[in-house]
C-alpha cells in the first residue's frame, strides 16, 4: 500500500500505526541578536527585551532565538539604531527620542513634551495613523518598528536644590532623555546633558550633574538617585506616556516566514503590555520607600509648568520649519490628541480626580 492510500483510508492514526508519517520540512533554526540601550540592572525597561525574547522562543518551539545584549555589550547604548540600520544586529530595544539628532521626527515615536499619556499613545499607534506614519519614516533608516513597552507618565527628576520658579533652571546641568527636551530646557536656561542610564548616578555623585531624570520611583530607587539628590519633582511633563520600541532591520524582517513575522509581532505585544503593568505594580511601593528615606517629593509649580509649555511650543514650531517629516507626523499626532483630551476630560479625569481624594 502506498503512502497516499494509507492517508486516504486510515487517517492520521493509521499513518502513525503504519510507520509511514508524511515528510515534515524542518525549518532551519534562526538566531538573531538584539542590542538594548539599557543596563541589565533595570529589570523593568531592559527586562522588556527579555520578556520578548522568551516569548519568541516559546512560540517558535525553540526554532527562533533572539539573544539580548545590554547597552555597551555589542555597541554603545545610543548606537543601536546605527547597528540595526547597517545590519550589524537584527534588532534593537530602545527609546526613539534618543535619536532626535538624526531627525526630530524620531521623538514622535516615543514622547514629546505635553504629548500623549500611555493609553492615548496606544490608541494613536494602533487605531490612528501613528504606526503607519512612523514606519514610513523609519523605512528611510532600513527599519520597521514595533511597540516595546511604556513607562506611563514619568517623574520630573532629581535635583540638588529646590525648583520654585523657572529661573531656578538657569545654568543647571541636567541629564535629560533626548535632544528634544534638551532644546526645551535650554530655552529655560538649563544646560542639557545626554548620559546613558547606567552612568547617571556617578555623574550626580561627582557633581558633574546638578539634576537628572530617568523614569520613576522603582527604577530611580534602584539607581540610587535619592542618595545624591534630595528633591524629587513631578510630573515629567516631557514624557506623559513614552513608548519604548523594538526596531528590526527591514531586510532581516522581510527574510522571515509569515509565521515568524507573526511571532515577532505577537511577542512584541506581550512585552509591550507587560512593561507598563510592571511599572504600575512596582512604582507605588518604591515611592513609599523613597518618602520613608526622607526624599522630598514635590510638584512643579504652575509657573514652571506654564513656562515649560510655552518653551515646548516654540521648539515645536521651529521643528515644523526644519523637518518636513516632523511637520507631517506632528500635525497628525496633535489632531488625534485633541480628541483624546476631550474624551479623557470626562470619564477618566473625573474618575481619577475623585478617587485620588478618597480613603479606601
Amino acid at each position: 500500500m502506498d503512502r497516499r492510500s494509507i492517508i486516504k483510508h486510515a487517517g492520521i492514526a493509521g499513518v502513525l500505526a503504519a510507520g509511514a508519517a508524511p515528510a515534515v520540512h524542518a525549518q532551519a533554526a534562526i538566531r538573531w541578536r538584539l542590542a538594548s540601550s539599557f543596563p541589565k540592572s533595570l529589570d523593568t525597561i531592559y527586562g522588556g527585551a527579555d520578556v520578548f525574547s522568551k516569548a519568541v522562543k516559546a512560540m517558535s518551539g525553540g526554532k527562533f532565538e533572539i539573544s539580548v545584549h545590554a547597552g555597551g555589550e555589542l555597541m554603545p547604548p545610543f548606537g543601536v539604531v546605527d547597528g540595526v540600520q547597517q545590519g550589524t544586529v537584527e534588532m534593537a530595544h530602545t527609546v526613539p527620542y534618543y535619536f532626535y539628532g538624526k531627525n526630530p521626527a524620531f521623538a514622535l515615536g516615543s514622547a514629546i513634551p505635553f504629548g500623549f499619556n500611555a493609553r492615548q499613545m496606544n490608541a494613536w499607534m494602533l487605531h490612528g495613523n501613528g504606526r503607519k506614519l512612523m514606519n514610513e519614516f523609519y523605512g528611510g533608516f532600513n527599519m520597521i518598528s514595533f511597540a516595546g513597552g511604556n513607562t506611563g507618565t514619568q517623574m520630573g527628576g532629581w535635583y540638588r536644590k529646590e525648583i520654585k520658579s523657572p529661573a531656578d533652571f538657569k545654568g543647571m546641568k541636567m541629564r535629560l532623555g533626548g535632544g528634544l527636551i534638551g532644546e526645551v530646557m535650554q530655552k529655560l536656561g538649563a544646560v542639557p546633558q545626554s548620559i546613558p542610564g547606567g552612568e547617571i548616578y556617578q555623574a550626580l555623585e561627582k557633581g558633574t550633574l546638578d539634576a537628572a531624570e530617568w523614569v520613576g520611583p522603582y527604577d530611580d530607587q534602584k539607581l540610587g538617585f535619592n542618595k545624591v539628590a534630595p528633591f524629587y519633582y513631578y510630573p515629567g511633563w516631557w514624557e506623559g506616556g513614552p513608548e519604548v520600541d523594538f526596531f528590526v532591520n527591514q531586510k532581516a524582517f522581510d527574510g522571515l516566514s509569515a509565521e515568524n513575522k507573526a511571532i515577532i509581532e505577537a511577542a512584541t505585544n506581550v512585552a509591550h503590555v507587560d512593561m507598563l503593568a510592571k511599572y504600575d505594580a512596582l512604582n507605588p511601593t518604591a515611592l513609599k520607600q523613597l518618602v520613608a528615606a526622607k526624599t522630598k517629593v514635590l510638584p512643579f509649580s504652575q509657573a514652571v509648568m506654564d513656562a515649560s509649555f510655552k518653551a515646548s511650543m516654540e521648539v515645536f514650531a521651529e521643528n515644523d520649519a526644519k523637518s518636513p517629516e516632523w511637520k507631517k507626523i506632528y500635525a497628525d499626532m496633535r489632531a488625534f490628541q485633541r480628541d483624546q483630551i476631550l474624551w479623557f476630560r470626562f470619564a477618566e479625569a473625573r474618575y481619577d480626580t475623585f478617587m485620588s481624594a478618597q480613603k479606601i
